[in-house]
């Protein structure tokens, strides 16, 4: 067997990563190189047949072959993090954080957000402690795959190397850190663009931080942009800096041509069952009244690790939708794991996002018209209004399905509201393309909208194969007509609610009057209303005043694109609420 490769093999059966063990090589072969350097270099000969010495007595002393049929064979218990081995050519105590301070900045989507929390947890854990200012010794930021949020991360790089420079060498150097799509995606020029990142960790390789900023503490840059088949952050508690997510799910196999995330995210792989109701169970337990079920793409949700449901059965995929890989069979569905959540805390309000309209069965739609605590709010991402774009941006499916998915919906579910993506200025579009997307926006009236003038990534189907030859300005024109068609649309279905009574959940003050406080209702939408006294309906009689996580019925009285306003009526409960709305 090569030398190389035996030391490889051994390196698997003790679970080092493979950044250690190139790094335990590269040790071992300097140390070799450095004790050979000061001595008198023995003849070829010689060299030889003490090189052959060695081997023979490590080989005598190493591992048998029936060790290694003994390691396989018999049943491996799953390690905690606290027991693992360190890196080979680091101490243990050099993975601690011992009190160092870290501050974390967050770009990008909602995603990014979760990533955050999941690192926050990891490093807490192993001693660091957080900063709201920048006298840390760590700094790390969330990269995001849409190129403004890119650019804003840039600006904000340079901003950090001038401060990096201005530190007295009598204090802890600032390092500097990426975490997230971005580090994944433009890794090389990230650690080479004028050296001003020193860590850089990719959405897999979170739990390497602590060995990543040991290595940087040594003055190197420490990179792991390794993506993982079954990485889920299944056992992290993430620890919570904003309204509750829970991540269910990483990754995307649907590979539309625009996309970077299964290229900087990797291939889809869902948490077990267990590990998420055992999260929702400890946010309720904390007081929380609502939580997001987040992912890429949220409804393909498929949990394998219960061998006893890995059965034949095949996805059900909305009516006239198809997908780009092969029909996946068997696991546990959306529609276990939602009907699951929502049985947590009756009291709790469960959202989902982002889903693809193909994974949207009956028996889903069903659910949440059924449970009062699943929200009657649905994101659909559209991307194009015409048949011809959504074909080259390769979604699975064509103007009229996606149009019929919508009437299917609103029958289901009435009163529901939806949201929607739309790109302007895609590979090829033309203006009667363009046109078509206007004229869906009026046909649909969403709620909500998020719309974005197309940005070419690399890595991406259209990088490769297809033509950006949309000019900039058009893209720009085409993308402002989407938001006025958006908002006078928006505006019309929104002030169907006026006059309505809605049950909304409130999140605090309002950032534009210390008089008002602000909440959202079940469709997500921003509700604004006078911080006054009101009647609590469980305690007839008393006279409240609404606080953050208090469910409270307001009457709309006015609405525009993006928020309603009206007067309270009550503190009451998500159930008896049920009777009011």
């Amino acid at each position: 067997m090569h030398p190389l490769q035996c030391v490889l093999q051994v390196q698997r059966s003790l679970g080092w990563g493979p950044l250690a063990s190139v790094s335990w090589l590269s040790l071992r072969m300097c140390r070799a190189h450095s004790s050979l350097s000061s001595t008198t270099c023995p003849s070829p000969e010689r060299q030889e047949d003490g090189a052959r010495k060695d081997f023979s007595s490590r080989l005598a002393t190493g591992p048998t072959f029936q060790h290694f049929l003994k390691s396989a064979s018999a049943p491996q218990e799953k390690l905690s993090s606290e027991v693992e081995d360190p890196p080979p050519y680091l101490m243990m105590d050099e993975l601690l954080g011992r009190e160092r301070k870290v501050y974390l900045e967050t770009y990008g989507c909602q995603m990014n957000v979760n990533d955050t929390e999941i690192a926050w947890s990891i490093l807490q854990k192993s001693g660091y402690l957080r900063t709201s200012n920048l006298q840390e010794v760590q700094f790390q930021e969330q990269g995001a795959p849409w190129e403004k949020a890119e650019q804003t991360i840039w600006n904000r790089l340079h901003q950090l190397k001038a401060l990096k420079t201005r530190r007295p060498r009598s204090r802890v150097p600032l390092r500097i850190g990426i975490l997230g799509c971005m580090a994944e995606r433009l890794k090389e020029e990230i650690l080479n663009r004028e050296k001003m990142v020193d860590v850089l960790a990719g959405p897999d390789a979170y739990r390497d931080l602590p060995r990543l900023l040991a290595i940087a503490e040594s003055g190197q840059q420490a990179a792991n942009v390794l993506l993982s088949l079954d990485e889920t952050y299944a056992d992290v508690m993430p620890v919570q800096t904003s309204p509750s997510a829970t991540s269910i799910m990483r990754g995307c196999d649907n590979m539309c041509s625009y996309c970077i995330v299964p290229f900087t995210r990797g291939r889809e792989r869902s948490r077990p069952v267990a590990s998420i109701l055992e999260e929702v169970k400890k946010l309720s337990e904390q007081g929380l009244k609502e939580v997001t079920l987040l992912g890429q793409n949220v409804n393909s949700f498929r949990d394998n690790s219960e061998v006893q449901f890995n059965n034949a059965v095949s996805t059900n995929l909305s009516r006239g939708f198809s997908t780009n890989y092969k029909a996946k069979q068997g696991g546990l569905r959306f529609a276990h794991l939602l009907d699951q959540v929502s049985r947590v805390d009756p009291e709790m309000r469960i959202r989902f996002t982002s889903p693809h309209p193909k994974d949207f069965p009956d028996e889903v739609l069903q659910l949440i018209h059924e449970r009062d605590n699943i929200c009657k709010q649905i994101h659909l991402p559209a991307q194009s209004g015409s048949s011809r774009v959504l074909e080259a941006m390769r979604r699975g499916y064509s103007r009229e399905a996606y149009v019929e998915l919508v009437h299917h919906i609103k029958e289901s579910i009435p009163g529901v509201s939806l949201s929607s993506d739309f790109i302007a200025g895609f590979c090829g579009e033309t203006e009667e393309d363009h046109i078509q997307t206007v004229s869906l926006l009026r046909e649909v009236q969403y709620n909500m909208g998020f719309l974005f003038a197309y940005s070419m990534r690399q890595k991406t189907r259209a990088y490769h194969r297809l033509k950006d030859d949309v000019p900039e300005e058009v893209k720009l024109r085409r993308l402002e007509e989407l938001i006025t068609v958006f908002r006078e649309e928006a505006t019309k279905a929104n002030q169907m609610s006026v006059g309505c009574t809605q049950l909304v959940l409130v999140e605090g003050l309002s950032k534009r009057s210390a008089t008002d406080l602000c909440g959202r209702n079940d469709g997500n939408l921003k509700v604004i209303f006078p911080d006054a006294e009101m009647e609590d309906v469980n305690n007839p009689g008393l006279r409240v005043r609404a606080q953050p996580g208090d469910y409270v019925l307001v009457k709309i009285t006015s609405a525009s694109s993006q928020t309603l306003r009206g007067h309270v009526l009550c503190r009451t409960t998500l159930k008896d609420s049920s009777a009011n709305c």
